[in-house]
């Protein structure tokens, strides 16, 4: 077994992924915040014309692997990433790889994960996990989001490796150079700085009405409608996976502002403009008030509230924090523009 290997719980997996491996491979300075801003985590879309598990098509983070590329190319960190039509090949590159002691990154579904309990389980291939070794039939496993290793036998890791659906994994593994070197501080700020540029221009510039904070806006106007252009039972469900998406995939709503304020703070070892402080502050800010339209919208689905008013809250609430990250990141941006 790879018995120097470091499991690390984290917020959210393609942030754990990225820290552990690093680690492992000799890079400590990275944390799950620094990883997360610098692979400009935070995102936000509705596709109105795709349904996912029956409900709307949101999503609180930017592409699967995103994070961790952009993390590794900041760091000057090669990269290698194998999909594969042959499940067999898959499975069988994985475990040369596990042989050799070097623990490995796969993309993965979520609804065949034994080790999770039932009620996390549905159809989601976006899901990062590390497979650490190999013992008998069995694969220890390093997944960020549980507070230990865990283990799936062979027919269940291929299984999960090759799950069908939307992001169908295809076998993805992934894992860093070996040997790597520390990372220097000035790597770090630089990395920092492009990180915070990027997360501005996906959030404040994406074309139309859908994406970034116009986006969280868009979903709020459409929740007022919701009631009585779905009637209760399709409203509640559609709330019901808004509120999935937000809190129960990689912490999407509350949570990834929680980790942003903390990469902010973080950041400023780098980058030493007290602003990032007070920003800070406006991201955890919204990260409550995210929380509190997931309590709303729990009310909502479960039948506590049902009025067309609590609709119009809900909705309220969300264009409420469309405006607060607007505005933050507008200041944000502002602040990047005057680092040298």
């Amino acid at each position: 077994m790879t018995s120097d290997f470091k499991h690390i719980q984290a917020a959210h997996c393609e942030n754990g992924v990225t820290t552990s491996l690093l680690a492992h491979y000799g890079i400590h300075k990275i944390t799950e915040p620094l990883a997360f801003g610098i692979g400009s985590g935070l995102f936000y879309i509705q596709l109105p014309f795709m349904k996912v598990n029956g409900g709307p098509a949101i999503s609180f983070r930017t592409l699967p692997g995103a994070i961790f590329k952009r993390t590794c190319v900041a760091l000057d960190v090669p990269v290698t990433r194998k999909k594969y039509s042959n499940p067999q090949k898959a499975m069988a590159e994985l475990d040369e790889r596990l042989a050799a002691g070097k623990p490995t990154a796969c993309q993965v579904g979520v609804y065949y994960l034994t080790y999770f309990p039932k009620e996390y389980r549905f159809h989601f291939n976006a899901h990062n996990i590390i497979v650490v070794d190999k013992q008998g039939d069995d694969y220890i496993i390093s997944d960020p989001v549980m507070e230990g290793l865990v283990t799936l036998n062979s027919y269940e890791l291929e299984r999960v490796r090759f799950a069908k659906g939307a992001f169908a994994p295809r076998g993805q593994m992934y894992y860093p150079g070996e040997n790597l070197t520390e990372a220097t501080d000035v790597q770090l700020r630089t990395g920092i700085i492009k990180g915070i540029k990027r997360n501005c221009r996906d959030m404040l510039h994406i074309p139309g009405p859908i994406g970034g904070t116009d986006g969280i806006a868009y979903t709020g106007r459409q929740i007022k409608k919701w009631k009585a252009k779905l009637g209760d039972e399709k409203a509640r469900m559609y709330l019901a996976q808004l509120v999935r998406m937000q809190e129960e995939i990689g912490t999407g709503g509350g949570g990834f502002r929680f980790i942003y304020g903390a990469f902010l703070q973080q950041a400023h070892q780098y980058l030493p403009v007290d602003e990032l402080f007070d920003l800070s502050k406006k991201f955890t800010e919204s990260g409550d008030k995210w929380r509190d339209a997931a309590i709303q919208a729990s009310g909502i689905y479960k039948g506590r509230l049902s009025s067309h008013a609590d609709y119009n809250k809900m909705g309220d609430m969300l264009i409420e924090i469309s405006a607060l990250e607007k505005n933050t990141f507008n200041q944000l941006k502002a602040m990047i523009k005057k680092v040298n």
